[in-house]
């Protein structure tokens, strides 16, 4: 979808009145986020200096090994002028695989591609708690957007965590038109969107582009009928990602406070 100018403007400040009543609600001055150099952890950065001020900004840089592509990364927070700490964590993902694998037998005869490639999102999500708990008053901002959520392209506890989402409910074409408005270089916002450790584009591992992806989601529209199932197929296996963990109901009295009534839902 295209946005008018005066309209992106709008959303524009609309986000960073909400990031600072988001914060305000957490208790949070400081916010820490992963920089990957893409599109999503660029936008969300430069709303959140708008938001918070540069110096409240914290990016966090975390290749698995050699990235190629890192220096997207520290030139976006050099352009933005924040704080910044690399930490490479291959030696951490290194010593999971390697203890999942020394376990196999009947029950996990091998260790998944897929905890492979999950692995790695789960330990940045870790390393960046672990560094916002030594940091006072600072808080963990997601950086995922609607187009990749709607398909379950996120990995729980992992990229599909934090305290807020700013970019959580605008399309990936959204995310862009924001960044166009924040004024951020366009080398931030054309990069391909890719996991950064598989070697392919996302649209690679879906087999359907974000273009195809964000007009169904805004507009119902579709033209391939396979695609369309199996971007509902997608969807509607991965909801669990992004709804609270369910708990039993006991209907036994809970009167402490107002706060309560959540638990009652």
């Amino acid at each position: 979808m295209i946005l008018k100018k005066l309209d992106l403007i709008a959303l524009q400040n609309e986000i960073i009145e909400w990031t600072k009543i988001m914060m305000k609600q957490t208790g949070g001055e400081k916010a820490v986020l992963g920089i990957s150099g893409g599109k999503d952890s660029s936008v969300v950065a430069a709303l959140l200096v708008k938001a918070l001020g540069k110096e409240n900004v914290i990016g966090i840089l975390m290749p698995n090994g050699i990235q190629n592509d890192i220096s997207y990364s520290n030139e976006l927070v050099e352009y933005l002028g924040i704080p910044s700490i690399e930490t490479n964590i291959k030696n951490i993902t290194d010593s999971v695989l390697l203890a999942v694998d020394s376990i196999k037998n009947d029950i996990v005869p091998t260790v998944s591609r897929q905890t492979g490639l999950n692995i790695p999102p789960r330990i940045r999500m870790t390393v960046l708690y672990a560094i916002s708990q030594s940091i006072d008053n600072s808080r963990v901002i997601n950086t995922s957007n609607l187009s990749e959520d709607w398909v379950g392209f996120a990995t729980l506890y992992g990229d599909a965590t934090g305290a807020f989402s700013p970019l959580g409910m605008l399309t990936s074409d959204e995310v862009v038109q924001l960044g166009e408005v924040l004024g951020l270089p366009d080398k931030f916002l054309s990069k391909a969107p890719s996991d950064g450790l598989t070697g392919k584009t996302d649209e690679d591992v879906f087999g359907f582009t974000y273009e195809v992806l964000n007009k169904y989601i805004r507009e119902g529209i579709i033209d391939d009928l396979t695609i369309k199932e199996k971007i509902d197929k997608m969807h509607l296996i991965s909801r669990f990602k992004f709804l609270p963990i369910p708990m039993y109901n006991s209907k036994l009295p809970i009167v402490a406070d107002d706060i309560a009534d959540i638990y009652k839902k």
